[in-house]
């Protein structure tokens, strides 16, 4: 979430992306993980070795965030020495036109999940980072249809070590230099989980990203791309739920290139990919990266496109889905595929990755994180059941559109 875009999502400055995750490099032996981990509370009691995850990042490169009482207008500074361009704070500027879109979407998707619950409400944190940017994090948690719900938005400047560009950006066509690199992020990044296991998680994140050489390193030539997508995690198949979300996520792609989708569809199959258990973590939607061999006009365009479709895609299934009865079977079910989820979300997300080694805002990059998820020894469902069929569409991904 995670993972919120970086802050996820996500330096001697802190990078914080509304990143939708949390990562780290490694889980120990699953086997030793409790049947059920929830985010609820913490023991101070738990001692056991087998359940100890570390991260190391350099306090070098840690800044501490300072909470802010009241959203300032813009996070963009007016004046940055050093700064990746100096037309970041004009109101026309891609930056300037990114922010003011990641905020729209903040509120619409926030106002339209709080319309759904009915009872529940964000808790907003508001952020600022000395280096220079912050961010607004938003979580609705123990409402009545969503167990917990993040849509956080970052907009961030620092400076890099080369490792955290790497995780940023595995290919780089050769222009990462040694040393510390400048960089600029914005993004929204969010991660929705109903309580009912008929209902599906939803994730989306989009982001927008400009490194610039150091200083004392001439050569290497400034960077920007565009990033993001939007993808279904259920815990049970209903083909027509499926079929409308990749529908909408077509159709916001087919409106700048017919190629979009089936490119971005398998792109999305590719990421999402949980190597160890060779599955996906769910069914898919769209998802792209590294991308600046458009116009960047156009790719701004574009990713408005895609973040603004979340609702006519998600909103519609999670109307239908939010009453639906079910058993202790069920939502154990869905506990287990919230294990996937949090599986992937902490050994393999790039963002995730990328806001830990900046040291980025940790309650930001694990609001992605459900309240609630389960492990059980050897579990297989029965084949032929509902279970074993979502199981199957996630070893071998599907095309929901013909």
């Amino acid at each position: 979430m995670l993972p919120a875009i970086l802050s996820s999502p996500s330096s001697s400055s802190t990078s914080t992306f509304p990143l939708r995750y949390s990562s780290l490099s490694s889980l120990t032996n699953l086997s030793s993980l409790p049947l059920t981990i929830g985010c609820r509370r913490t023991s101070k009691k738990s001692t056991h070795n087998n359940c100890s995850i570390r991260v190391q990042v350099s306090s070098r490169m840690i800044e501490k965030e300072t909470p802010e009482t009241e959203r300032p207008h813009t996070f963009l500074r007016e004046s940055d020495e050093g700064s990746l361009g100096d037309d970041s704070s004009k109101p026309n500027s891609v930056r300037a036109r990114f922010e003011k879109m990641i905020r729209e979407v903040q509120d619409s998707v926030c106002a339209a999940l709080e319309d759904v619950d009915g009872g529940g409400k964000f808790k907003e944190d508001v952020w600022s980072r000395p280096g220079g940017g912050g961010g607004i994090s938003r979580v609705l948690q123990d409402g009545d249809v969503f167990e917990k719900a993040g849509v956080n938005v970052s907009v961030v400047y620092g400076v890099m070590p080369p490792e955290a560009y790497r995780a940023a950006r595995p290919v780089d066509n050769g222009d990462t230099k040694p040393g510390p690199i400048p960089f600029f992020a914005a993004g929204v990044s969010s991660v929705i989980h109903p309580k009912n296991p008929f209902a599906p998680t939803v994730h989306f994140n989009y982001r927008y990203f400009e490194t610039d050489a150091p200083k004392d390193t001439p050569g290497a030539p400034r960077q920007w791309w565009f990033g993001g997508g939007t993808d279904l995690t259920p815990a049970y198949i209903f083909e027509e739920d499926v079929k409308h979300f990749h529908s909408v996520q077509k159709g916001a792609c087919d409106k700048f290139d017919a190629s979009f989708y089936p490119r971005f569809k398998k792109w999305c199959d590719d990421y999402f990919y949980i190597k160890h258990r060779d599955e996906r973590r769910g069914l898919g939607g769209i998802f792209f990266d590294d991308l600046n061999d458009y116009d960047q006009e156009m790719l701004l365009s574009f990713s408005t496109e895609c973040a603004n479709s979340v609702i006519p895609a998600y909103i519609p299934i999670i109307e239908k889905r939010k009453d639906t009865p079910f058993t202790d079977e069920h939502k154990a079910w869905q506990q287990l595929r919230r294990g996937r989820y949090v599986e992937f979300n902490l050994v393999y997300d790039r963002g995730t990755t990328f806001g830990l080694k900046t040291g980025g805002r940790i309650e930001s990059i694990l609001v992605s994180l459900p309240l609630s998820a389960r492990w059980e020894y050897d579990h297989k469902p029965v084949e032929g059941s509902e279970e074993w069929k979502l199981l199957d569409a996630c070893i071998n991904p599907k095309e929901w559109i013909c």
